[in-house]
């Protein structure tokens, strides 16, 4: 295959695309200069065809180092900002590390090679593509040593590709996500291949700052978890913010948040998908309604799903390729499937999300899905958000409790009314040991830096 075929970032910046940027809240780039323009200090010849390492304090650096990498670089594994350092050595070694694209120079002994990404950005003659650069991807919602997981730009993209182009004005971008997790990271390159532009996020900031600046920017298309939507809902700056493209993803999206985001955004398109970092992007459901079509299942628009023992399985030319390392295991199944731990549960003619397989919670020696449980408290009127996880009881061995969040402007006297009715709503749809035996209402619950409910047991 010669260098003009294989299929880089650079080749969606040209320069008749005008007056695109990616931006922080520090700093605006244009993406149609920065072709001959460099982040890595005019370093790159010096990284073609190493395996580097992206562990930088932003993301704007960070996607601007991957623009410039891929096609260059033999692979790429992006470094999430959350990662406990203790991992990073095992990591590099499973990834064959010889380089390393950073902001902190200076912590990095015995690496061949360290470059590194500083803005302003500095003039560079323009560089071809030499290969299709692998990108390494890790999981997460693991305390050990997360999982190497192993991409073609071509996989990553499949999904973006087959949309085609976006119809009307170019779109600008948003994410609540990292740009260097699979989420953030679709964003990211929709960005790059809608000819659009990218506002990133900062976990710094203030989400009524954030907003503000969502506005200025004007962005257009935005994604996030449910938990992220709900933490806007609840700010009261979704008042301020009128996006046309609104998706979810990452966790499941009951009813309640899908109802409260077509409240609160009537004249956005509002939708659902589903991706993982193993199994690449799937599917996504765009007709207001929690779960998805029976009929999705079979061979569609190339993804084909299966359910196995209540677990949802992909194939498709979108999933990963391999887990990446020494000791790694297989990926997929004898048949290429992806096993996602993401357990569906039909129900008429729509299958819909219960939870993960490896997050089920023990009441009393039953198994129960926390998610099942929120899904029904979240129904309620008056709630906005809720937690569901097991205690220790002497007598039963394990209880439910949740955590609730109320609405803005819920009337505190009406506390114990409101507790009554969830548990009563409980009662009605769940089998009586999912039914909690305490209810506390709370002002927030602590989300990960994935951007999903952070789940402990008491």
């Amino acid at each position: 295959m010669s260098p003009r075929e294989i299929f880089a970032l650079r080749d969606h910046l040209g320069a008749e695309l005008k007056g695109r940027t990616l931006s922080d809240a520090h700093d605006v780039v244009s993406l149609t200069d920065v072709l001959s323009q460099t982040v890595l200090g005019g370093r790159l010849r010096e990284l073609s065809g190493r395996a580097v390492l992206l562990k930088l304090s932003d993301q704007l650096r960070s996607g601007l180092a991957m623009i410039e990498l891929d096609g260059i670089a033999r692979r790429m594994l992006l470094c999430p900002p959350d990662l406990n350092p203790a991992h990073l050595d095992a990591l590099m070694a499973d990834a064959g590390i010889d380089a390393v694209v950073t902001d902190e120079p200076d912590s990095w002994d015995g690496v061949p090679l360290v470059v590194t990404a500083r803005l302003p950005l500095e003039a560079a003659a323009p560089a071809s593509t030499e290969r299709a650069t692998e990108w390494l991807m890790l999981t997460s919602g693991t305390s050990g040593v997360p999982k190497i997981v192993g991409h073609s730009l071509e996989a990553l993209t499949g999904a973006i590709v087959a949309e085609g182009p976006a119809k009307g004005p170019a779109p600008v971008w948003a994410t609540f996500y990292d740009i260097r997790r699979y989420g953030g990271l679709q964003i990211f390159l929709r960005a790059v291949l809608s000819g659009g532009s990218m506002v990133l996020s900062d976990p710094h900031e203030a989400l009524a700052d954030h907003v503000a600046r969502l506005n200025a920017r004007g962005v257009s298309h935005i994604s996030g978890t449910p938990s992220h939507w709900r933490k806007l809902l609840m700010s009261g700056a979704a008042a301020q913010f009128a996006p046309r493209y609104v998706r979810l993803s990452g966790e499941i999206a009951d009813q309640a948040v899908l109802d409260g985001l077509k409240a609160a955004f009537p004249d956005a398109s509002i939708g659902h998908a589903y991706a993982s970092t193993e199994a690449g992007v799937g599917f996504a459901v765009n007709d207001g309604l929690e779960g998805f079509p029976q009929n999705y299942l079979g061979n569609r628009n190339g993804v084909e799903m299966k359910v196995v023992d209540g677990s949802l399985r992909i194939r498709s030319t979108r999933t990963a390729h391999a887990y990446i390392g020494r000791n790694a295991a297989a990926l997929t199944d004898a048949d290429g499937f992806v096993d996602s731990g993401d357990i569906v549960e039909l129900r008429g003619d729509r299958y819909y999300f219960v939870g993960r397989r490896g997050g089920i919670i023990n009441i009393g020696g039953l198994k129960v899905h926390p998610e099942e449980i929120e899904a029904v408290i979240n129904r309620h009127g008056d709630v906005r958000m809720s937690r569901a996880k097991s205690r220790k009881s002497p007598i039963t061995g394990g209880i439910v409790v949740a955590d609730v969040i109320l609405a803005d402007g819920t009337d505190p006297a009406r506390a114990k009314e409101i507790r009554d009715q969830i548990l009563q709503q409980c009662r009605s749809q769940l089998a009586s040991h999912k039914v909690p035996a305490v209810i506390r209402f709370v002002e927030a619950l602590d989300v990960t830096p994935a951007g999903k409910l952070a789940r402990t047991d008491a």
